[in-house]
């Protein structure tokens, strides 16, 4: 399973959210480049960033957001205010290794399968739940359609990924997290890749054996020191198989 460490970046520094809030940040005082450095040095294969300041229309954070792709040394995955083939195709030239798409898919669906079948394996759907439905406009706005029927809508487009997050249970209830993305998962053809699920290494346990689940963003343990990405890494591993011993 593979693990994001994830970034959440607003007016320039990184942030958390507690469920979605952009008016109540928790602000980290560290650095984006050199955080992001040293989730290459501990040796993630992947990172994410979420651009809170671009869900608000607002691109102040793109020239930190090239520095940090030039720098880390590793893809990113990148999502936060992609509501057109443009910007989405901007970033893709700009090196960002994954675009996460949401509001776009819910109002052009057949958008998004073009750029899914143009950039194949580099669009990834996010599926935001609150209360049985899908979420668009930085999880403002409830759209009339449930996350199955969401997610069936791509069945034929490559995506990379599913990104899925339950905002009802955002960071306080893990068993209802895990229903709804075990139930998700079990339904998508692409991989899922879980959000706002991992509080230490015994959600990452858990989730490595959910069928479907191909990787889980790590972003708030991170920041609060829970949990290394040294950790994170170590326990996604996949466990030896078992040899039988002969006589």
């Amino acid at each position: 399973m593979m693990i994001y460490p994830t970034m959440e970046l607003q007016n320039g520094r990184c942030v958390t959210l507690e469920k979605g809030r952009l008016d109540e940040p928790q602000i980290w005082h560290v650095d984006p480049v050199e955080t992001a450095r040293s989730f290459a040095a501990a040796g993630a294969e992947w990172m994410h960033i979420t651009d809170f300041n671009a869900i608000e229309g607002d691109f102040s954070n793109e020239e930190l957001i090239a520095e940090i792709i030039r720098a880390v040394g590793i893809p990113v995955q990148l999502g936060g205010g992609m509501r057109t083939r443009e910007h989405v195709e901007h970033w893709i030239d700009r090196g960002a290794g994954r675009i996460v798409i949401g509001t776009l898919a819910a109002r052009d669906p057949q958008l998004v399968q073009e750029l899914a079948k143009h950039h194949p394996d580099q669009i990834v759907l996010a599926v935001d739940v609150y209360q049985g439905q899908v979420m668009t406009d930085g999880w403002r706005q409830a759209g009339a359609i449930s996350p199955e029927d969401f997610i069936a809508a791509f069945d034929s487009a490559p995506l990379a990924g599913i990104l899925v997050t339950d905002i009802d249970s955002d960071m306080a209830d893990v068993e209802a997290q895990l229903g709804l993305i075990s139930g998700l998962a079990e339904q998508a053809r692409a991989p899922v890749i879980a959000s706002g699920v991992v509080r230490g290494s015994d959600d990452i346990s858990r989730l490595k054996y959910i069928s479907n689940i191909s990787g889980a963003l790590v972003g708030r343990a991170l920041f609060r020191k829970t949990l290394t990405v040294e950790e994170a890494l170590a326990v996604a591993r996949p466990e030896p198989e078992p040899v039988a011993e002969f006589q």
